[in-house]
C-alpha cells in the first residue's frame, strides 16, 4: 500500500482507540516502522504487538521539561520524536500536539491515521470506523468527523 518507509512514533492514545475500533493492525499496514517509547508502553497496560518498537529517549532532559507541560508518556513521545528522524507524531492529546508542532514535528491523530487507511485502500469506509469511535470515551468533535469525512469523500 505504501512505500514502507514511513517511521511513526505514537502515543498511548492511538493504540487504545485503534484497539478499541479492531483497528490495530492498521498501523503496521500503513507505516513502515511504527516506534513507541518504554513509558508508552506502560500506559498502555496491554502487551503490545510485536511490529512495535520500543525506543528509549536519550534526551532526559528535554523530557523532563516536557513533562512539567504533558504527562510522562506524551513527553517521551515528543522527546523521541524531537532526537530521531520520524515522518509522524501519532497522538490525539491537545497540549501534546501543541508542544510538537512548536518543535516542527509533523502530527496525526488517530482519526488522521483511518482517513490516510481509507485514502490507501486498507478500509473501504471511514464512517463505521468515526460512527464507533463515537460510541467510545474518545473525546472527537462533530466538526472534525464532519472535516473528515468530506475529505474521505463521504
Amino acid at each position: 500500500m505504501t512505500d514502507k518507509l514511513t517511521v511513526v512514533i505514537t502515543d498511548t492514545s492511538c493504540f487504545i482507540i485503534l484497539e478499541k475500533l479492531q483497528a490495530l493492525h492498521l498501523l503496521p499496514q500503513l507505516f513502515g516502522n511504527i516506534i513507541t517509547t518504554p513509558e508508552i508502553a506502560a500506559e498502555y497496560g496491554n502487551p503490545l504487538p510485536d511490529w512495535v518498537n520500543i525506543q528509549t529517549v536519550t534526551n532526559t532532559e528535554l523530557q523532563q521539561q516536557l513533562a512539567q507541560q504533558v504527562d510522562p508518556g506524551e513527553a517521551s513521545a515528543i522527546a523521541l520524536a524531537a532526537e530521531i528522524d520520524c515522518d509522524y507524531l501519532l497522538t490525539d492529546d491537545k497540549d501534546a500536539r501543541k508542544l510538537a508542532a512548536k518543535r516542527g514535528i509533523a502530527i496525526k491523530g488517530s482519526g488522521g491515521v483511518l482517513l490516510l487507511a481509507k485514502e490507501l485502500g486498507a478500509i473501504p469506509l471511514l464512517k463505521p470506523y468515526l460512527e464507533k469511535m463515537q460510541q467510545t470515551n474518545f473525546r472527537i468533535s462533530s466538526q472534525l468527523i464532519e472535516a473528515l469525512l468530506r475529505d474521505a469523500g463521504e
